[in-house]
């Protein structure tokens, strides 16, 4: 087994130790804390695998984040980075070329129902606009617009004259 390496091997300074201990206590955000105190037990010479196990990281993320730090000797070195996140669907896709859909009828466009559902409607966005929107999308962004997606009733919501009598005597007509 191989000796561990001391910090000043790794690279640690000696004004490494209190500039992270100084961090550790003013940080409040939960994950920064536990990056720094990762780094912070490693250059108090603790291995690689004890600072995982306290910190409760990975190893690889122990030795990136050491490596991290070692390379500017700065603690905001260990925050988050910014994350660009997913590209939004179809960004092209306005509000008002929703509306402007919605207001035509399907019927003449060669669909086989007068009103849109949310899928047909999708269906018909992506052929004149030329862009794939995924109907969740295009609900998401409905919604978001204050459109209220449902689907059609196909029969009348009246109900049935004789139901109390098909449903029981405790039935609340």
């Amino acid at each position: 087994m191989r000796k561990a390496l001391s910090s000043s091997e790794r690279g640690f300074n000696a004004h490494d130790r209190p500039r992270l201990s100084r961090a550790l206590t003013q940080t409040a955000v939960a994950r920064v804390f536990r990056r720094i105190q990762a780094v912070l037990l490693i250059a108090e010479g603790r291995t690689v695998g004890e600072a995982a196990q306290i910190t409760g990281l990975s190893l690889q993320s122990v030795y990136n984040l050491v490596h991290r730090y070692l390379q500017s000797h700065q603690v905001e070195s260990l925050h988050e980075l910014p994350h660009t996140g997913r590209p939004p669907d179809a960004p092209e896709l306005t509000a008002s070329q929703i509306v402007r859909e919605l207001r035509r009828s399907p019927m003449p466009l060669g669909y086989r129902t007068n009103v849109w559902t949310v899928e047909t409607l999708a269906l018909q966005l992506t052929q004149r606009y030329q862009f794939a929107i995924a109907p969740w999308t295009l609900r998401r962004r409905m919604k978001h617009l204050g459109l209220v997606c449902k689907r059609p009733r196909y029969f009348y919501s009246e109900k049935h004259p004789h139901r109390a009598q098909k449903k029981g005597p405790l039935c609340g007509t």
